[in-house]
């Protein structure tokens, strides 16, 4: 079960992302909202909404703000409509870009990541183009470090449906999306945290990007993640320090 050293990357990716932490409550919020329109305002009975409101509350949002997200959501208080649109396209040297947004205005927000795509030297796809190249899946990241034979008998036990270790002592625990949050608590109920725990889109092969290459290519990730509708930005590339 040995795979590709990506714990780097990762812990990469997640702190440029708790960088931009004064946008992670909009995009919750965001996220709850629609998750309550469309399963309910109960997270016991809908999994995507108790997935949100477990995730506001990794970020410290204040329950308060939770409670009217999933008012906004179910009706009971006025709030903007928002609908889901994924956006598929190419970075450099043709590495794979899917761009999951949330908006009230799609015509604004497909010339924003189209502009975002052509200015930084991508290609806008069409839908399907890349997404073939992805998983999607359930994701729990553990430490170099970490007892290996005992997250993997907890995360099989639990349901996983792959446990992948990387070369550097990174764990790396896979589940069916409707699985993810049985499988993080019974991790978690064993005692094992993860730094990183979400339903991703992972791809299936990498582009390893190095120097200049490295550098536009961040660039062009940078613009699409600051765009205000991203909610989600996946990629295959992986960027080398």
């Amino acid at each position: 079960m040995a795979g590709h050293s990506k714990w780097a990357n990762i812990q990469h990716r997640k702190g440029r992302q708790d960088e931009k932490r004064g946008r992670v409550w909009t995009r919750l919020i965001k996220e709850i909202t629609v998750a309550a329109r469309m399963g309910g305002g109960d997270p016991d009975t809908n999994p995507r909404l108790r997935l949100a409101v477990d995730r506001a509350s990794d970020a410290n949002m204040p329950k308060d703000n939770v409670t009217r997200a999933i008012q906004r959501g179910t009706g009971a208080l006025d709030g903007v409509n928002y609908e889901e649109v994924r956006y598929e396209g190419y970075g450099i040297n043709g590495a794979a870009i899917i761009v999951d947004c949330m908006t009230d205005n799609r015509v604004r927000t497909v010339a924003e990541v189209r502009h975002a795509f052509s200015k930084f030297g991508g290609n806008m796809g069409t839908e399907g183009s890349v997404a073939f190249l992805f998983k999607h899946c359930g994701q729990l990241m553990y430490a170099p470090g970490t007892d290996e034979n005992a997250v993997m008998e907890a995360a099989l036990e639990a349901g996983a449906e792959d446990v992948i270790t990387d070369e550097e002592g990174g764990i790396e625990v896979l589940t069916a999306p409707n699985d993810f949050s049985a499988v993080k608590a019974a991790m978690e109920a064993a005692g094992f945290k993860a730094e990183v725990a979400e339903i991703t889109m992972k791809p299936s092969t990498e582009t390893v990007f190095a120097g200049e290459d490295g550098v536009r290519m961040q660039k062009l990730l940078d613009a699409l993640e600051n765009l205000d509708d991203t909610q989600e930005l996946y990629t295959n590339a992986v960027i080398e320090e």
